[in-house]
């Protein structure tokens, strides 16, 4: 059975072409290289021992997605990862965030339309919910108006999915809000590759051990927390990309009592950013150099998932800890630097 994965380079989206391929799933991927590289097919093929097919091609060119569809009549499924994703870039660059998160979403759902089995997995993300009224968060949480324009988009881009499933019922759609990925495969052959200054908290803290970065900045001690940092659900990529694969094949399998559901995606435990430091440390016996600075501007206090509808309904749970995450995400950075 054929697979689309959009955004199939990234760091979320390599890990579940992996694991799609590991359950015989044959794969094909979009990309347009603005944030990957070609490098990760040679990652992914080493690790599953399967090449998936790939396309470069920008989302945003409508006709060009349409001609793909077209010569792909056969695709079963459709796991949606392509999108823009830093939220202080996205700030500063509100437009270019709602023409690429948005436009090329509706592309390729009116593409999916036209296949005989239109089933899509969107990639959402914790960010809907904001500063949720109360921990851990259920999927029934009122999603609070967006801090930035990419966590609109995300909002935006569900709110797009369900007006058209509730009037397209040949669409079945699940979105997945997901909360912190992190970590990399155990093999060290695929892993997050940010271009420029790292924009999340782990691909910062390898990068301080690695030499690349003088020092990590702890971004405030005085929250209402038991240590004073920011608390969030870290979970681990590979835990997150069989996620996608259970969440298409209950698509697949039409165990999905409605034609659209939603699903948090974390471990259910929250994190401090020094347990995060803590657990570095522990895992590969070194010291890291940080300093606590000004608290930043729109960081939630904390955020982590209520996961017992992931756990009951959809059939996943993780599995991996903190510590193995941190554990890979360093043998991945030393493998890229040849440390």
């Amino acid at each position: 059975m054929k697979v689309l994965v959009t955004g199939g380079l990234g760091f979320i989206g390599s890990h579940t072409v992996v694991e799609l391929q590991n359950k015989g799933f044959e794969v094909v991927i979009i990309d347009n290289l603005s944030n990957s590289s070609i490098e990760v097919l040679d990652g992914i093929e080493a690790i599953s021992g399967v090449r998936p097919l790939f396309e470069e091609l920008d989302l945003k060119e409508k006709s060009r997605v349409e001609e793909f569809f077209k010569a792909h009549k056969d695709i079963v499924g459709v796991i949606h990862f392509a999108a823009s994703k830093a939220v202080g870039e996205s700030v500063n660059e509100p437009l270019m965030y709602y023409e690429n998160n948005l436009n090329t979403l509706i592309y390729v759902l009116k593409s999916v339309l036209h296949l005989d089995s239109a089933n899509f997995i969107f990639s959402s993300s914790c960010t809907v919910y904001g500063q949720a009224d109360e921990l851990p968060i259920l999927e029934s949480a009122p999603v609070k108006p967006a801090e930035s324009p990419y966590g609109n988009t995300k909002q935006i881009g569900e709110e797009i999915i369900v007006d058209t499933c509730k009037v397209r019922s040949n669409l079945n759609a699940i979105s997945l809000r997901y909360f912190n990925p992190i970590g990399a495969h155990a093999s060290a052959k695929i892993g997050e590759l940010p271009l420029g200054v790292p924009q999340n908290l782990v691909p910062f803290i390898t990068q301080t051990a690695a030499g690349l970065r003088e020092q990590l900045a702890v971004f405030g001690d005085d929250y209402p927390t038991p240590d004073g940092t920011c608390i969030r659900d870290y979970i681990h990529v590979v835990d997150l990309a069989k996620a996608h694969v259970v969440a298409l094949q209950r698509l697949l399998e039409k165990k999905n009592p409605e034609n659209y559901e939603v699903f948090n995606i974390g471990t259910g435990k929250g994190s401090s950013v020094l347990e995060v430091i803590q657990s570095f440390e522990k895992v590969t016996g070194l010291k890291l150099n940080y300093k606590i600075a000004e608290r930043r501007a729109g960081d939630v206090i904390q955020a982590f998932a209520d996961t017992s509808k992931s756990n009951e309904v959809l059939g996943w749970k993780a599995e991996l800890s903190l510590d193995d995450a941190m554990e890979s995400a360093w043998k991945w950075e030393k493998h890229i630097r040849n440390i």
